[in-house]
């Protein structure tokens, strides 16, 4: 059997364009590992807010804001994207600014508070604004049985461009702190290079990608916002049509509320409870990016044969084993082995999760779908690492409680996922919306 079926993509597509869109997932990638997990978010707690002691609150309501900001917006973003056939314009435009707003990190030093706030918020907007669109091209490239390994295809490919990112950063970094440069030295560097891999692996997409949707209204029209939040109040209003999707929505508030927890706290929580260093906490990240990578890809072949239910069920109950070996772990080596289970289920669960939006979005309202889908995940982007947050405060520092108390996440994730019916979505999805 051929690791890249030619069947498994609808007809007229090429792989080749599937390769470059798959190369999206490898650009942005970077962005996360080294912006939000990895270096970043260290470097604005120590060095940006100079180590106050609310620097660890600064940064979590930093990425609550874009968080909340992208949650009101995108969903009117998506349907506009959808009545103009311009998910490709508009990915173009969130990249350029996802990439210029990564560069303009770099001049944020020590006392620099608004303009890391201001630059934070911005990117993450557009990281997230590009994320949504891009995996809205999914169901228009590969068959609706094969969304699955269609999805891991890109998901892993993303992880080696994550790790591309970071390896490139952290030899820097390394070959920086040997000659005794500070943080300020190496950071807004590492920044750059994050920003110049984003750029330049995503020129691949927009030169390989095409645009498929028809404009549902003519360009001239002067009324095309307001056309798209009617749409959109259409989608709510007729939410019986798609109660399944709804709960998968809900699904996926719940379990990416722990996921979010463990991309942007995991280093903390390696730190704090577990007395990791930086080197070992950077190890740590490219250990969990292999196994993700791994994950995605072998997990998306399993989910076309097993069905996307009991695919994501799997990978919820494998993120609840996870939390319960972190927090059992006093040592090293348990430690290891919940970070490599977490790598593969954050790539199974992240690509089945993308993959269920394609098998549940109408054909005229894909980018509209995939951004409710973003809606959700921008939403427990909030809840997740405030509630360990708070969780910390209130047991004076505990990070074994509260990372024990993120199994409950996953937990709400299962019970929901019980209620959604893939056939009935998936009959819903394929007629169109009636306008």
């Amino acid at each position: 059997m051929a690791l890249f079926p030619q069947n498994a993509l609808n007809p007229g597509v090429r792989k080749r364009e599937v390769f470059g869109w798959a190369m999206y997932d490898f650009a942005n990638s970077g962005y996360t590992t080294v912006v939000l997990t990895a270096v970043f978010n260290a470097y604005f707690v120590s060095v940006v807010t100079g180590g106050a002691s609310w620097g660890t609150l600064a940064w979590t309501l930093t990425v609550a804001a874009s968080s909340l900001i992208v949650m009101l917006t995108l969903p009117a973003v998506g349907a506009w994207a959808d009545l103009h056939a311009a998910k490709k314009r508009l990915l173009a435009v969130a990249t350029a600014a996802c990439v210029l707003c990564t560069c303009a990190l770099a001049f944020a030093g020590p006392g620099d508070l608004w303009l890391a706030v201001f630059a934070m918020i911005a990117s993450n907007i557009a990281y997230s604004y590009g994320e949504s669109l891009i995996a809205a091209f999914l169901p228009e490239l590969a068959r609706h049985d094969s969304m699955g390994r269609v999805s891991g295809w890109g998901w892993s490919l993303g992880y080696l461009g994550g790790m591309l990112a970071l390896g490139l950063s952290l030899g820097y970094v390394l070959a920086a702190r040997a000659s005794g440069a500070p943080a300020t030295a190496y950071v807004p560097v590492a920044m750059l290079i994050t920003a110049a891999v984003y750029a330049t692996a995503s020129l691949v997409t927009f030169s390989l990608l095409r645009e498929r949707a028809v404009p549902a209204m003519a360009p001239a029209s002067d009324a095309g916002i307001a056309e798209s939040l009617q749409r959109l109040a259409a989608t709510f209003r007729h939410a019986r049509q798609h109660v399944d999707f709804l709960w998968f929505l809900a699904c996926s508030t719940s379990y990416q509320a722990g996921i979010s927890i463990v991309i942007t706290l995991a280093a903390v929580y390696a730190k704090e409870a577990m007395g990791f260093s930086d080197a070992d906490t950077m190890l740590l990240v490219f250990l969990v990016n292999i196994a993700s990578a791994l994950g995605a890809f072998a997990f998306g072949y399993w989910q076309d044969r097993i069905g996307d239910k009991p695919a994501l069920r799997l990978t919820l109950i494998g993120w609840i084993a996870m939390t319960a070996l972190a927090v059992a772990a006093t040592g090293p080596k348990l430690f290891w082995a919940a970070a490599v289970m977490a790598g593969l289920c954050m790539g199974s669960s992240q690509s089945a999760g993308r993959a269920m939006v394609g098998q549940f979005s109408p054909p005229d309202r894909r980018a509209e779908f995939f951004a409710l889908w973003t809606f959700a995940t921008r939403l427990a982007a909030i809840v997740g690492p405030v509630t360990y947050g708070v969780l910390t405060l209130l047991t004076l520092g505990n990070h074994r409680i509260a990372m024990a108390a993120t199994a409950a996440f996953f937990a709400g994730g299962l019970w929901c996922l019980r209620r959604v019916g893939p056939a009935g979505g998936t009959v819903a999805s394929r007629a169109v919306t009636p306008p």
